[in-house]
């Protein structure tokens, strides 16, 4: 697993390819070197990175898939729209130990409460709500009986909060993956990138990402990985306002085909980079988190972790 200090050093390389020219990336002297047409367009020391991801089509041999696994670079392939259709993780899938504590773990509506209560307190200072009504939804939180009554009250707080946080934006309303507009877009791309920065994390310290705790086992969901993010999704809210008021965000690099909108050729790497920079900005107390959890799984820690957001 990555020690702090490593993983202070650790960057995530974006590599976007263009149509008909000759792209290809290839290993020189432990250096990840990205060339067009022959020529060397980039290269970054493996040792500096911690995921790479690959917008467009290009080919990749054998020989970078071996050495991605042994510096445990997570490799994850896009289209020009930024949907992801094949990845490439490493992860310690022999740490049996904490596999065996992590199945066997039977507190799981007290970590599905600890995940929510977290979640709605970041959500809540970020608009500044009353401090008492955050403490009636947290009194709310640890009454629940199950998943599905804290399920209920994640929804009724999520309503609230997405119409507040982004009101001055044009808000219609949260519907994942379906794209109805450029805010739901944007939010869908900037947890793209957030869940693979903490499922590369996990599978860092060899945890079962498919082994949930507030998101049951689901056939191919990460639930783990979902659970885990969802302290952290007040990053990408917060980039995403900040972009509005500082206008870089232009309904021009949109388009919209049966309802559905997309980021035209050319303008994907521009918002990738402002979603990912908030996360990398964060990078060392989700590391931190991601250790904490760790701790508290194989029982050397008795508090679950928070993660505190800044305003």
């Amino acid at each position: 697993m990555l020690s702090l200090p490593d993983f202070k050093e650790k960057q995530i390389l974006f590599i976007k390819t263009e149509r008909k020219s000759d792209d290809k990336i290839k290993f020189w002297n432990d250096n990840i070197k990205f060339t067009r047409n022959g020529e060397t367009v980039n290269q970054v020391s493996c040792h500096k990175i911690f995921a790479i991801f690959l917008i467009g089509d290009l080919s990749i041999t054998s020989e970078i898939i071996k050495k991605c696994g042994r510096y445990g670079i997570s490799i994850y392939f896009l289209n020009y729209s930024l949907e992801e259709y094949a990845s490439i993780a490493p992860e310690s899938e022999g740490n049996f130990l904490l596999r065996t504590k992590q199945y066997n773990f039977c507190q799981e509506l007290k970590i599905s409460k600890c995940l929510l209560i977290n979640k709605i307190t970041n959500q809540l200072t970020l608009v500044k709500d009353p401090k008492k009504s955050i403490a009636d939804l947290v009194n709310q939180i640890k009454k629940a009986r199950g998943n599905k009554e804290l399920l209920g009250i994640e929804g009724n707080i999520s309503k609230t909060y997405f119409s507040r946080m982004f009101e001055d934006i044009g808000w219609s309303g949260r519907i994942p993956r379906a794209k109805i507009d450029i805010q739901n877009l944007l939010l869908d791309i900037g947890y793209y990138y957030l869940f693979n920065f903490i499922d590369a994390l996990l599978r860092n310290y060899g945890f079962d990402v498919y082994k949930g705790f507030y998101h049951k086992e689901f056939y191919l969901r990460k639930s783990l990985a979902c659970d885990i993010m969802e302290p952290f999704r007040i990053i990408i809210d917060r980039q995403l306002i900040k972009s509005y008021h500082l206008k870089q965000i232009k309904s021009s690099d949109f388009i919209c085909k049966n309802g559905s909108y997309q980021i035209k050729t050319g303008q994907s790497l521009k918002y990738s980079e402002f979603f990912v920079s908030a996360i990398l900005n964060e990078k060392e107390r989700i590391h931190q988190y991601v250790k904490e959890f760790y701790y508290f799984i194989i029982g050397k820690r008795d508090d679950f972790p928070v993660f505190k957001t800044k305003r």
